[in-house]
């Protein structure tokens, strides 16, 4: 899998890391920031900005992990709780605890004893509903996990490899959480038999496959399920012109899984006082605020403002399936493998 490389701010994105005034950050391909924040912390810190995008969550991880003796860049992003530990056991980060971490709300704070991770965003992994379809077909949208599995659902949805993508695997934690480690496998025999689509990652998801968003219109996407985000539906709004005054995608609060996402100073950084400004800037205010119309994740930071449109149209979910990530590090594996071996043969 190749990735990108893109200039953020005036460098000439040649250098990489190896330049002292050059930070670079490795994430997946959600990355997003406004070219202002950037060129303010560019101005305010001395260092210029490449980002490096790898793919989805779940495949830039597992490149992270393979190179990390000779490192792509100086700071990753994009690691979620689904998939910590699995960076943590390869010795992915080395420890930094950025300026502002007290002011992290503590619920989304982890490994404290060492701070080799910093808390960036939280989000929750959820189905989406195209409203139109569901309107035209004269049938309620699913509200629950146990809705998607009857026979009204039948080849309506389409989620993400569990193996490769951070929202397909929080979608396989989601359904443990719900249904235990003796039910979880039959409820997936039960989806598998109502037809869901797998494909590789959510950009394919979300942008092709899924009915009700702008990307799956045009590509004609005959899926009106998608498991994506309960932030997604603002995306649909802001970037339509003129705005609808409502949402045309909704979410299944019944089928949410809370998600958090870190940064890291990777180990063999070359840049590690560049890394180590860049995981302040992440967590600052400007930073904070600035993110949830970028990348449609809540801020972590206690006290950042969220847009009022952000808050109309893409709540948090109030009652999301969670998970001990020592569960997760436990059994992940295993669930993952027995999940490919159900539903992908």
């Amino acid at each position: 899998m190749a990735g990108t490389l893109a200039a953020c701010g005036s460098s000439d994105g040649g250098q990489g890391s190896g330049d002292s005034k050059t930070v670079t950050l490795v994430s997946h391909n959600s990355w997003a920031a406004s070219k202002g924040v950037i060129a303010a912390f560019e101005k305010q810190s001395g260092y210029k900005v490449n980002v490096l995008e790898d793919g989805d969550a779940g495949q830039a991880v597992n490149k992270a992990i393979l190179t990390k003796d000779n490192p792509q860049g100086d700071v990753f992003f994009g690691v979620d709780n689904t998939l910590l530990s699995r960076a943590l056991d390869n010795g992915l980060f080395q420890p930094y605890e950025a300026k502002g971490s007290d002011r992290i709300a503590p619920e989304y704070r982890a490994d404290q004893e060492q701070h080799r991770v910093t808390p960036v965003d939280t989000g929750d992994i959820c189905v989406n509903y195209d409203k139109k379809y569901f309107a035209d077909h004269e049938l309620d949208p699913p509200r629950s996990f146990d809705d998607l599995v009857k026979p009204e659902y039948k080849n309506l949805l389409v989620t993400e490899n569990a193996s490769t993508s951070s929202p397909g695997l929080g979608f396989l934690l989601g359904t443990a959480a719900k249904y235990g480690d003796g039910g979880w496998e039959g409820y997936w025999k039960k989806l598998k038999a109502n037809g869901v689509k797998v494909v590789d990652g959510w950009e394919q998801a979300y942008n092709e496959e899924f009915s009700g968003s702008a990307g799956g219109k045009k590509a004609k996407g005959d899926r009106p399920l998608v498991v994506s985000y309960a932030s997604s539906p603002p995306v649909e709004v802001v970037y339509t012109d003129p705005k609808p005054s409502s949402a045309p995608t909704g979410v299944a609060q019944g089928t949410c899984f809370r998600q958090v996402e870190y940064a890291g100073l990777l180990s063999n950084a070359k840049n590690t006082e560049g890394g180590k400004a860049f995981l302040d800037f992440l967590i600052s205010e400007r930073f904070q605020e600035d993110m949830p119309l970028n990348m449609y994740v809540y801020p972590v930071r206690e006290g950042a403002e969220v847009p009022p449109e952000f808050v109309k149209y893409g709540p948090q979910a109030k009652d999301p399936e969670t998970m001990d990530p020592a569960k997760i590090a436990d059994r992940r594996d295993q669930w993952v493998k027995s999940w490919t071996s159900l539903v992908l043969k």
